[in-house]
């Protein structure tokens, strides 16, 4: 089968098509001929070498999810036959024209929705619920600050936290403002730190929000604690500045007994991952079934030119997901 590979870690141009083996089917596999596969930030960070090589007992090859039609089941899966169209998260393997995908981690995809659609759902969606609904554990007219709003995960957050009737506040570039409202944001601020910080507190009287999630990392640290009220929850999901080392004001932390969480989805074990999407079918998807919000596209580009998507994402500036389509 085709599929894109790498021969070294460094710059978009080291992506190229190759001939490589098909995948094995465990027991609770599914085999999946690849429709179309999202692009996230994760897939630059495998690329560059981040995460040093590992693959966390997956496929080596770049891609987080998937959409596609079963061909082959493995011998524990029961509920599922050959034709059955799914969207899945896979711990590696989508920019492929099969993909061995865990039975755990796909649900069917809701009539309506096409494949682009469904590609570019299951990463940004699953980790908006874990981030928004099952870490900040944030109730109906609660407020929470969503930064990066334009971006792929950001943008699920900002419509699963106006869909769960959330005021959702949320930063972007300016040229972006008018997606990300609609989109459902209450209000939408600059991505300027000295900015956003004065209009949350001015847009919630001082209060501060309950939540905070967060993509951008470094510099931001101070402003979100600072836009918290007390109790509140910073959720940091990405550091797409760069900027890993930030310095904690431990007594902001202390005396308003807020609360700092981490969440990663690649280096989640396979049963974490199976309870993500769980979550995911009992929040989200009915909504998505629903068709009360759809996963905004950018760009999609066939899986040969899986190089130019990289490029695309890092020169950012874009709205919604980058999807790779096989052709």
């Amino acid at each position: 089968m085709k599929a894109i590979i790498q021969d070294r870690f460094g710059s978009a141009k080291v992506l190229t098509l190759a001939d490589v083996p098909m995948p094995e089917l465990r027991p609770t596999d599914l085999l999946v001929r690849v429709r179309a596969a999202g692009v996230n930030r994760a897939d630059i960070l495998q690329r560059e070498g981040f995460y040093e090589g590992q693959h966390f007992g997956e496929s080596a090859l770049l891609g987080l999810e998937v959409a596609g039609e079963v061909v082959a089941v493995g011998s524990d899966v029961r509920d599922l036959t050959p034709g059955t169209r799914i969207m899945a998260i896979v711990g590696g393997g989508a920019y492929a024209e099969y993909a061995r995908v865990d039975r755990g981690m796909a649900v069917e995809v809701p009539d309506g929705l096409d494949d682009i659609a469904a590609a570019a759902t299951m990463e940004s969606f699953v980790t908006a619920v874990e981030a928004v609904h099952h870490l900040a554990v944030l109730s109906t007219g609660q407020m929470v600050l969503v930064h990066a709003a334009a971006g792929g995960i950001g943008s699920a957050c900002v419509q699963l936290g106006a869909a769960l009737g959330l005021r959702v506040l949320a930063t972007t570039s300016a040229r972006r403002r008018t997606d990300v409202l609609g989109l459902g944001a209450a209000a939408v601020f600059d991505r300027d730190p000295a900015l956003w910080e004065t209009a949350v507190r001015e847009a919630t009287a001082g209060a501060g929000v309950h939540a905070v999630i967060d993509f951008v990392g470094g510099a931001t640290l101070g402003p979100n604690l600072r836009s918290l009220r007390p109790g509140g929850t910073l959720v940091q999901v990405g550091i797409l500045s760069g900027e890993a080392e930030a310095t904690i004001p431990l007594n902001l932390l202390l005396h308003n007994h807020l609360r700092l969480q981490g969440t990663v989805m690649k280096s989640r074990s396979v049963q974490e991952k199976r309870a993500m999407v769980r979550r995911f079918a009992e929040v989200a998807l009915p909504l998505l079934a629903q068709a009360q919000f759809r996963p905004p596209v950018y760009s999609v580009l066939p899986l040969e030119q899986a190089a130019e998507a990289h490029r695309l994402m890092e020169q950012g500036g874009g709205f919604g997901k980058i999807v790779l389509v096989m052709t």
